[in-house]
């Protein structure tokens, strides 16, 4: 599986971008693409995923009505949708791909151990 990241950039808070993820050698009718990001100094952390298959999806709380995924699956390609950014949301954004996205628990996306990862795409939110 191969994935390649497009669509990062700088933005005013308040703004929005969409972040693309194009899929090769992913099966689309069984599996999963997520989202992740990580900041400097910080943790990587899970921010939403989406199952191919029937379009089901999972968010982390702090992004939920803010961000939608959604898959072209036409296309091979999942997109993250980013509106009302803040600056807490600047990281580096990568894609992922597995069978499964993971669980909630508690309000929250816990994602399972995704085995394929894509380079990254910087997004920036200045204040």
């Amino acid at each position: 599986v191969q994935l390649v990241e497009s669509g990062g950039g700088l933005v005013q808070a308040g703004g929005s971008l969409r972040l693309s993820c194009a899929a090769s050698g992913f099966n689309f009718d069984d599996g999963a693409i997520g989202w992740f990001r990580q900041a400097p100094g910080k943790e990587r952390e899970a921010v939403s995923c989406i199952t191919t298959d029937d379009g089901g999806t999972y968010y982390r709380a702090s992004v939920k009505g803010r961000f939608t995924i959604s898959s072209d699956n036409a296309k091979n390609t999942v997109y993250l949708q980013m509106n009302s950014l803040k600056p807490e949301d600047t990281a580096v954004y990568y894609c992922a791909a597995d069978l499964r996205c993971g669980i909630y628990y508690s309000g929250d996306y816990y994602p399972t151990d995704f085995g394929s990862w894509g380079q990254g795409t910087q997004v920036t939110v200045s204040s």
